[in-house]
């Protein structure tokens, strides 16, 4: 790699709102905001609205569409083909 083009990657906590959840990765990504982890270190703190512990598709709390309803209605206001 060539040196100073490159943006400085190191460890960072995200922090879930949501679910109240953090993690510690590393990333390019900085903040002004920090926080003492377990570790008794402190690191830059990313606010995220969602991740793998909020996510509807990982929770498993996605919300079922009524295909069967939504076809009858769309039939009866527009006519059933036949």
């Amino acid at each position: 790699m060539r040196n100073g083009i490159h943006p400085a990657y190191g460890p960072v906590v995200f922090r879930d709102r949501a679910a109240n959840y953090a993690f510690l990765t590393r990333s390019t990504m900085t903040s002004e905001k920090t926080i003492e982890w377990e570790d008794g270190h402190t690191y830059p703190v990313v606010d995220v609205e969602i991740s793998n512990v909020s996510h509807p598709f990982y929770t498993g709390t996605a919300r079922v569409l009524d295909t069967a309803g939504r076809v009858e209605r769309f039939e009866r206001r527009y006519g059933k083909k036949g």
